[in-house]
């Protein structure tokens, strides 16, 4: 990592830091607790299962039809998009995960 990029990594560390800080103070005491346990129960574990047959079609063609084709990397990348999309306000609160 050259020194352009660990000036831009930590920019945005602490700019992440400082979104978590701003959400946090306008947060209930009860909404902080609740998202300290979500995030130690997520970094200890942080999978989820789906159930979606054609999903699973579609993602093990392509594992078959594709050279070095991920489903978990694929699969996280589109979940990921979507939540954040659809959950905008929730997605900023674990930017820092």
């Amino acid at each position: 990592m050259n020194l352009n990029e660990e000036t831009e990594a930590s920019s945005e560390i602490i700019e992440a830091s400082d979104d978590l800080n701003e959400v946090g103070s306008l947060l209930s005491e009860k909404e902080e607790k609740l998202i300290d346990e979500v995030i130690e129960t997520v970094e200890k574990n942080p999978r989820i299962t789906l159930w979606s047959a054609r999903s699973a079609a579609v993602l093990r063609y392509l594992r078959k039809t594709e050279p070095e084709f991920s489903i978990s990397s694929e699969a996280s990348d589109l979940i990921d998009a979507a939540i954040a999309e659809k959950y905008p306000e929730i997605w900023t609160l674990f930017n820092h995960l």
